[in-house]
């Protein structure tokens, strides 16, 4: 009886094991995730130079007289103002010089009232006959060399003046102290340079070309800036300034990059990498592991606005160690599955992700 029992429970319950399993198989697959990325610029067609974000005015002060610095009165890194004081020198030998140029032309002014005085005399001693013309000449001639003797003197003290003005060091413009070269007590010479200023305004990106591809660059090529402080977002540029000669030590030309506009947010001091094409259309690239072939035909995966993939077919470049140039078939705007290509069908739905596992929006950078 019991044999008959389970004969008849054990067949049943395997029908509906069967049939749940057939329900579970009908159920909708959940899209996979796909990692996705959109072609960039080909590397081989693009060098990039590093730089340094400077100031567009970079003046370097000095002093325009000799002396023994005094006063130090700014430090590096400092903001100044237009005519601020910087420095000053010790400005006793320059007020013990104004002193001498006074008294040289109080003895001039001096010397002149009485060659003036000397003249009028010898003028009426002529009206009356009672002196030569060569002896009033003389007295005539002595006039003139007191009244250029005066001109000399007093454009002397106003040297003086000028240099007593010039042991002071102002600064021309409003910015930024850039670099501070001497000490408080240290002699300099006239023309020294003791700070460098970088004024405010225009900010440009320094960089030093190789001298074997110097040849191909020119004023106003136009570029494309990364700052570090603003990864994967490049701003628009172009070559200012050319250095007409190498650098002695590093053999590498100076290039000033300036920015198109003025909203770039560029610091000084701040790191940044020039991007410059070669000359013609760049390709894009994608990554080596987007890429399948069948049949000798290349072709990745593209995803549509749907999620649903697109074979679409390219015509490559040379492979590099990672990525490899299209030059045909995708445009800058498309998504491209980046692996796994050999399990993925024609019209498989799959969800967008990036390296980070995030979803991805495919509308986002079209």
């Amino acid at each position: 009886m019991l044999r008959h029992a389970l004969s008849i429970v054990l067949p049943a319950a395997a029908a509906l094991l069967l049939a749940a399993c057939g329900q579970e198989a009908s159920a909708p697959a959940t899209p996979r995730p796909a990692l996705v990325v959109q072609p960039q610029p080909a590397a081989a067609a693009v060098d990039s130079y590093p730089g340094e974000v400077r100031a567009r005015f970079e003046p370097e002060l000095a002093f325009r007289i000799a002396g023994k610095v005094s006063k130090r009165l700014v430090e590096e890194g400092q903001r100044v103002k237009a005519d601020q004081p910087l420095a000053e020198l010790d400005p006793q030998d320059v007020r013990l010089q104004l002193e001498a140029n006074r008294a040289q032309l109080a003895a001039a002014q001096a010397n002149l009232a009485l060659v003036q005085a000397e003249r009028e005399r010898y003028r009426k001693l002529l009206d009356r006959q009672m002196v030569s013309h060569s002896q009033y000449d003389n007295a005539e001639n002595l006039y003139r060399a007191g009244m250029a003797r005066l001109k000399q003197a007093k454009a002397e003290f106003d040297v003086a003046g000028n240099q007593a003005d010039y042991a002071v060091l102002r600064a021309p413009r409003a910015g930024l102290i850039a670099k501070r070269q001497v000490e408080t007590g240290q002699v300099v010479a006239a023309g020294q340079t003791v700070f460098t200023l970088a004024a405010d305004g225009e900010r440009e990106v320094l960089i030093g070309l190789p001298e074997q591809q110097f040849a191909r660059f020119a004023v106003g090529q136009a570029v494309s800036v990364e700052l570090w402080s603003h990864p994967n977002q490049r701003f628009a540029a172009h070559i200012r300034e050319l250095s007409p000669a190498a650098d002695p030590r590093s053999r590498t030309f100076a290039a000033r990059i300036a920015f198109d506009s003025t909203d770039a947010p560029a610091e000084l001091g701040q790191s940044a990498r020039v991007f410059v094409a070669h000359d013609g259309q760049v390709p894009l690239s994608v990554p080596l592991s987007a890429v399948t072939a069948e049949q000798g035909q290349a072709y990745v995966w593209r995803v549509g606005k749907d999620k649903r993939l697109q074979r679409a077919a390219v015509r490559l470049g040379a492979y590099g160690a990672d990525s490899v140039p299209v030059l045909e078939g995708l445009t800058a705007s498309d998504w491209v599955v980046a692996a796994g290509g050999h399990v993925l069908r024609e019209g498989q739905q799959v969800r967008p992700v990036d390296r980070s596992n995030r979803d991805v929006d495919l509308a986002a950078k079209e």
